[in-house]
């Protein structure tokens, strides 16, 4: 589970493009939807807290966990003095804080870097320890149906800014039996001012998810499944949908389940 150290550095510029606004939108309506009042956050696997101040500006208190210090530092650096923004580094999976919140999030494939059923459930436990009674689970990972109907490929990405250019391979690895995909990193980072190019390799083993099973583990740990679609479009899960969101409610005595 150790990713994201030299890449963690370059992480901002080459999602530059994603939409974390419209993003928080959507999972702030999903928060609202199903728990109305919420305005305490843990974020699990906080990456650089993009997704966090994005949060902030909406009104609620976050404290995002992740495991990679360098991500930490990014996103400590980035909150500045910000009292609605707290960081711990920390194991989604066993980290325990002592508190609990109205919501837990885990955005951007974090459960789909959880690859076995233990590290899953043990995720979904950690996430469970931090939700009050009723309180709201949020996640997306890849799904299955999606992964399987339209197979990952080479993929090259180029980005830059003032300082640097990246470029960026994606070569992919599918493990049918252990339904992951091993996606192998090759990032040349040019310095522009240099000319010296700077490589970095990294492998991240993505696990992709399907419903009956994921419903299961929820249930097993505490949790009660009431939404799943399509990851922002809210469309209902198919053959399309290459990432799902869910949407949990931590179980409380007397559910009668």
């Amino acid at each position: 589970m150790s990713v994201f150290k030299d890449y963690a550095r370059y992480y901002d510029l080459l999602y530059r493009d994603k939409d974390y606004a419209a993003e928080t939108e959507y999972i702030h309506q999903l928060i609202q939807s199903n728990n109305p009042g919420a305005s305490t956050v843990l974020n699990q696997g906080c990456g650089s807290g993009r997704h966090d101040r994005c949060l902030v500006e909406k009104g609620y208190t976050v404290t995002g966990i992740d495991l990679s210090e360098e991500m930490l530092a990014a996103a400590r650096n980035s909150a500045g003095v910000n009292v609605a923004l707290d960081y711990v580094q920390g194991d989604v999976r066993s980290v325990r804080l002592g508190k609990t919140f109205d919501v837990v999030i885990s955005l951007f494939h974090v459960m789909s870097y959880q690859q076995t059923n233990e590290d899953l459930t043990a995720a979904f436990a950690s996430a469970a320890c931090h939700l009050k009674p009723g309180g709201t689970f949020v996640f997306d990972c890849w799904y299955g149906p999606g992964v399987l109907t339209d197979r990952p490929a080479m993929r090259m990405k180029e980005l830059e800014d003032e300082k640097i250019s990246v470029t960026r391979i994606a070569r992919p690895v599918m493990h049918s039996s252990e339904n992951m995909v091993d996606v192998n990193y090759l990032v040349f980072i040019r310095d522009k001012q240099s000319g010296h190019v700077h490589e970095v390799r990294e492998m991240h083993r993505m696990r992709y998810l399907f419903l009956p099973e994921t419903r299961q583990m929820l249930s097993d740990s505490g949790f009660e499944l009431l939404v799943s679609e399509e990851w922002l479009t809210g469309k209902s899960l198919g053959f399309e949908s290459w990432s799902a969101v869910f949407v949990c409610r931590k179980r409380e005595a007397g559910d009668g389940f």
